[in-house]
């Protein structure tokens, strides 16, 4: 499947098989510590982040795209492995996992490179991930070793 460049990837999720598809597409996607923000008052989490297109892989020149994720109805945010001090820092997305605890409710849980984590406790799973703007060819393609 091809990514069309002139319609901006734009996905909800409303349950864990929706959350597995914009994992798909956030794998390998990379983020400032300075462009996350968890926002208490309004139960929301939101993080900038360029994301490598992997569906664009096929078509010649690796793409990245700068891509908004939100988390709505979130109770909670902890961190794992990283100084929310050092906005400047750079985290390698992993993949995001959902771990029902009483439905609806649970924890997401973002993994990045270095065993550090985002965990967020939520009411029930409601998120998006929406492109912002046009992609740019990547540096290198994100290779994985095997495991």
């Amino acid at each position: 499947m091809a990514t069309d460049l002139k319609n901006p990837l734009k996905l909800a999720v409303l349950d864990a098989d929706d959350l597995a598809v914009v994992s798909a597409h956030l794998q390998d996607a990379v983020a400032k510590v300075g462009d996350m923000a968890y926002l208490p008052k309004e139960k929301r989490f939101a993080m900038l982040v360029n994301r490598f297109d992997w569906t664009a892989t096929g078509e010649g020149q690796p793409l990245r795209r700068r891509a908004g994720v939100h988390f709505e109805r979130v109770l909670m945010a902890r961190t794992r492995g990283f100084d929310l001090d050092d906005r400047e820092a750079i985290l390698n997305l992993l993949a995001v996992e959902f771990e029902e605890r009483t439905p609806p409710s649970g924890l997401v849980t973002l993994n990045f490179s270095g065993d550090a984590a985002i965990r967020l406790e939520v009411e029930c799973l409601e998120a998006a991930l929406t492109d912002l703007g046009p992609a740019w060819s990547a540096r290198r393609r994100p290779r994985h070793g095997e495991t």
